[in-house]
């Protein structure tokens, strides 16, 4: 036995198993203090509030992690938790717990705005620049599908675009999302919303096994830095940005840590700068430092 092994409750309560899933009963012994001790620790860590109606996602996440681990009960998992030991485990518990549903040209609004409206401003604004600075941030980048779309949406609209020092900054507290985003290779199937054209220059298909893939081209690759972040810790850059996308990510965080991320977006946005967040997200009561410019589309106020 391994000593996460050993870090198991007595053989009474802690050893509680049920017979299946489908009797209704738990593999493991889950109650709401250990809901509220594991919810506790990601909100303190990650500022992401778990809703007591999210238990059973919870526990359906973690058994598996139970299971990996080869431990017998919550009692231990928490326990561990909360050692020296299981420093690490923490990163992974952030992973299993956070929801990560994105897909190319996800909310198309908002690249329509992106391309009609702010990347027109900019170029603009710095047409007499030898190298054009542009700087947009993916913050709860997920798998990668946003900002490879910011990418795509970047390169079509602004035709001369190797003249520009354009950059784009990707980032996500979840490491294992961070890594496939990074590694740009998607189902062929999943990428439907990507408009031919636009596919045809900037990836190529490849096979594994039976799948087709597609992979993201070099075009796109270079303009985009993947960097693993909590959003409610020290951010190490200084901006200024042109452009911050932040979609369905504060739905996860309470009143004070929406109010928080937004004012520091508001500091590292530049004059004019553009934010845009999710379909079910809004800034009334949140910030007054930005007026509203189209739907869930902000910029920042004069």
């Amino acid at each position: 036995m391994t000593e996460v092994g050993k870090r198991s409750a007595p053989a009474g309560r802690g050893r509680e198993r049920t017979l299946s899933r489908s009797t209704g009963e738990r593999e493991f012994h889950f109650t709401r203090t250990h809901f509220d001790q594991i919810a506790a620790l990601l909100q303190r860590l990650t500022g992401i509030h778990l809703a007591t109606h999210k238990v059973e996602m919870v526990y359906s996440r973690l058994a598996r992690r139970l299971r990996d681990l080869g431990m017998a009960d919550f009692d231990a998992y928490c326990a561990f938790l909360s050692s020296e030991a299981g420093t690490s485990e923490i990163s992974l518990l952030v992973n299993a717990l956070t929801t990560n549903l994105t897909r190319f040209y996800r909310e198309p609004h908002h690249f329509e705005h992106l391309a009609a409206e702010v990347l027109p401003q900019i170029q603009r604004r710095r047409a007499g620049e030898g190298k054009p600075r542009l700087r947009i941030w993916s913050a709860g980048c997920s798998s990668g599908e946003e900002p490879y779309t910011i990418a795509m949406t970047v390169a079509t609209t602004l035709p001369d675009i190797t003249r520009w020092d354009a950059r784009i900054l990707a980032t996500d507290i979840d490491t294992h999302m961070v890594d496939t985003a990074r590694r740009g290779i998607y189902p062929a199937d999943a990428a439907s919303a990507i408009p031919p054209s636009i596919k045809a220059k900037h990836t190529t298909e490849q096979r594994q096994g039976s799948r087709s893939m597609l992979v993201m081209g070099d075009s796109l690759r270079r303009m985009i830095t993947f960097k693993p972040l909590n959003l409610l810790e020290e951010w190490p850059m200084r901006g200024p940005f042109d452009v911050i996308f932040c979609r369905n990510v504060l739905i996860y965080f309470d009143r004070y840590g929406r109010s928080e991320v937004i004012g520091k977006f508001h500091q590292l946005l530049g004059e004019d700068g553009h934010l845009y967040l999710g379909h079910s997200e809004s800034l009334y009561g949140v910030s007054d430092q930005f007026r509203q410019v189209g739907p869930t589309s902000y910029q920042v106020a004069p």
